[in-house]
C-alpha cells in the first residue's frame, strides 16, 4: 500500500513539532508539510505535487477556524481526508465537524498510542474503501466501524480522562498561573496528583510552566493555560 501522505496544521510549535514525530513513527505515513495557520494549510493542499492524501488539522488556529479550513478545501476541491487534532470540547464543533466530512476527532492532550490507534484504524478503512465494493449492508458497516474504537490507551497508566478533564475544568477558565499545591486544593487531590496532571497538559503543550519566586526557598512552579 502506497505511504499515506499527511499535513500537520498546528500553530503551536511544539506541539507542531511533538504530531511531526508521532506520525513519522507510525509504519505506513509520512508528513508532506506542516502548517501553522489555515492559509498556509490551504496552500500546501493546493500544491498538486504534494501527496497530500491526509491532514491533522487543529481548530484553533490564528487567521482563521479549523472548520473554515475544512469549507476551503472542499470548495476548492480537494478530497484530501481530515482528523481533528483539537483541545476544542465544544459538541457544536464535534457536530460542524461530522457534517463536512471529519473522519477522527482526537481531543487534546492525548498520548502516541491514541494517535497511533487513529491512524492505523484509518489506514485500514482506506485500504478497505480502495478493495472493492461494498456488497451489502454489513460491508458498509465493518469499513466504517475501522475508524472507531477504543482509546483506552490514550492517557498514560495511572490517569484517568475524568481527572484531567477536572484540572483542565480548573486551570482553562482561571487565566491565571496556578501551583499545583493551588490546583490540589480545588481539586481535592494530593499535591503530587495534580502535579502529574499539570506536567502532562505542559508536556502536551496545553499549558506553560512558569517559576514563582516567593520570599524565600527554590521557587515554585505555576502552570498557566494557553490561551487560543
Amino acid at each position: 500500500m502506497k505511504e499515506i501522505g499527511v499535513l500537520v496544521v498546528e500553530d503551536e510549535p511544539v506541539a507542531a513539532d511533538a504530531h511531526v514525530a508521532y506520525v513519522g513513527r507510525v509504519r505506513g505515513f509520512g508528513v508532506r508539510g506542516k502548517a501553522p495557520d489555515g492559509a498556509t494549510a490551504i496552500r500546501l493542499l493546493g500544491d498538486p505535487s504534494s501527496g497530500i492524501d491526509l491532514v491533522l488539522l487543529d481548530m484553533y488556529l490564528p487567521d482563521m477556524h479549523g472548520l473554515a479550513v475544512v469549507r476551503a478545501m472542499r470548495t476548492a476541491g480537494h478530497r484530501a481526508d481530515v482528523i481533528a487534532v483539537t483541545s476544542a470540547r465544544d459538541l457544536e464543533i464535534v457536530r460542524a465537524a461530522v457534517s463536512l466530512g471529519i473522519v477522527q476527532y482526537l481531543l487534546k492532550p492525548f498520548t502516541f498510542a491514541a494517535l497511533r490507534d487513529k491512524l492505523q484504524r484509518y489506514a485500514t478503512y482506506r485500504q478497505q474503501l480502495n478493495s472493492a465494493v461494498a456488497c451489502s449492508q454489513q460491508d458498509v458497516d465493518r469499513v466504517l466501524a475501522r475508524l472507531r474504537g477504543s482509546d483506552s490507551n490514550s492517557l498514560p497508566k495511572g490517569m484517568s480522562q475524568e481527572s484531567l478533564d477536572a484540572v483542565v475544568a480548573i486551570l482553562r477558565p482561571s487565566g491565571e498561573n496556578l501551583s499545583a499545591t493551588e490546583v490540589a486544593v480545588m481539586l481535592g487531590a494530593s499535591r503530587v496528583t495534580a502535579r502529574r496532571y499539570l506536567e502532562y497538559l505542559a508536556d502536551s503543550a496545553l499549558a506553560v510552566r512558569r517559576s514563582r519566586y516567593g520570599s524565600a526557598g527554590r521557587p515554585e512552579v505555576e502552570y498557566q493555560w494557553v490561551s487560543r
